[in-house]
């Protein structure tokens, strides 16, 4: 696979990642500390994939891994409130599982 093909697969792991965290909160109980966590985890979710846009539009490779960093710190802040939902007990930990692991893998 050549890195125009990695970058296209890429966008569309980061897009669709984004879109299970937009199910996710939308599912989530509308107590207020269900909402406060989850509007969180919604925009540092969704902005993996905005960013990540971004970075395949770089104009250098100084820009490209400075906005390479701004993905891989919302994937991390993202698996912070995926942990905290679940340890919080807002929700089960199993039902965070996979997106856990996949904004590891960023």
């Amino acid at each position: 696979m050549n890195s125009l093909e990695t970058a296209e697969e890429l966008k569309q792991r980061t897009k669709s990642f984004a879109i299970r965290i937009v199910t996710l909160f939308r599912s989530l109980q509308h107590s207020p500390d269900a909402q406060t966590l989850g509007k969180q985890l919604l925009r540092s979710g969704t902005s993996v994939a905005a960013n990540y846009r971004a970075v395949c539009r770089a104009r250098s490779q100084a820009e490209f891994i400075a906005r390479m960093g701004i993905v891989v710190e919302e994937a991390d802040e993202t698996v912070f409130w995926l942990e905290l939902l679940g340890e919080a007990g807002v929700v089960r930990q199993e039902r965070t599982q996979d997106l856990r692991r996949e904004a590891n893998d960023w």
